[in-house]
Formats: structure tokens, sequence, C-alpha cells
């Protein structure tokens, strides 16, 4: 691996002291890392939206419940009317970030098709929007202990329900985000 891409596949977990309403209390996937920069999608944020809504907006037609009913998550402030998918399907999409062995962000419509008639992705979760760092923005934010950062975890990006997935990101490197301080600083 790189120096430049150290943080692909790695998990930022917001610290308790991060207020930005963007951030706090956020664990985001950081899909792609290099010297111009970092991105990355929130996979804890609920937006206001659900699948059927976005697949309906797109003319799209789902016979599954379950699926129209899943919640959409908000990915980020940049490109809010943008969707992303993170997903775990190795096939060829017209537009596909991999982001590590078995992990995927796609941007292109032919996967919302498919997960719609039935053939999507055994795993997925749909953001509307993203994050994004500016070069060594990333990097000095961790510098100023702004985030925690742990290994990508299917489990924690695919089943834990939203509202887990900050404490058990944080459990991946040992941490109980119930006993830091909501303040940071320097010695």
């Amino acid at each position: 691996m790189s120096p430049d891409s150290f943080l692909a596949n790695q998990l930022l977990i917001a610290a308790p002291a991060l207020d930005d309403p963007n951030f706090s209390r956020a664990v985001t996937l950081v899909c792609q890392h290099d010297g111009e920069g970092a991105m990355g999608v929130v996979i804890n944020r609920r937006s206001e939206y659900t699948l059927g809504e976005v697949l309906e907006q797109m003319q799209l037609k789902t016979g599954d419940a379950g699926l129209r009913e899943q919640i959409v998550l908000s990915g980020g402030p940049v490109h809010p009317e943008r969707g992303f998918v993170l997903h775990d399907d190795a096939r060829e999409w017209e537009s596909t970030l991999r982001v590590a062995d078995g992990l995927y962000l796609t941007t292109s419509r032919d996967i919302l098709e498919a997960m719609a008639a039935g053939i999507g992705p055994e795993h997925a979760i749909v953001t509307l929007g993203c994050a994004g760092w500016g070069a060594g923005q990333l990097e000095y934010e961790l510098g100023e202990n702004t985030w925690l950062t742990a290994p990508s975890d299917a489990t924690v990006l695919f089943e834990l329900p939203l509202e887990q997935r900050w404490q058990a990101a944080a459990g991946l490197i040992g941490v109980d985000m119930t006993r830091l301080t909501d303040y940071s600083g320097h010695a």
C-alpha cells in the first residue's frame, strides 16, 4: 500500500469533542485518499429519504417492500444531491471505485436498476452526498485528535443499526466512547 493511500478503507470515528454538525458522532468510511485529499461516506446518519423515494424520483420501480423502506443515509455535506452506493458486489458497474477487496463505491444508475430488479449486491447502503477533505486537511485533523481511525469492518458497515455504529467502530480499536472526554487538547 502506498503512503498516499494509507487511510483508504479505514473508518474515521468522530472524537466526542468534534462539534461540527456534519460530523458529530459520525463514522465515515474513507474510500479514497491520496496527495490531493480524501473522500469518504458517512455510514451512520439518516437522511430524510427512503430508497423507495429515491428510486421513484429516478423512475425506477421495485416490488421489494424491504428495499423501498431502506433508509438512505446522509453521506456527507459534499454533493448532497448525488447518490453513492457502498457495496460488496465485484460486478463491473459503469462508475465504481474499488475501496478494497470486496468493497466498492458506485455512483452509476445501473447498480440502482439492479437493486430495484432484485439482482443487486447482497450488502449495500445508499447515501446522498459524501465527505471530502483537501490536500493535507484530513492529516491535520487527525493531528488535532478530531478523529480516531479503525480498520473497516463489514458488520459495522452493513449490519449494525445506525445508532450502534459509532461506539462499535471505536470498539474495533478497544476504545469505549463513553469514557472519553468531550474536549481535546495537547500536553
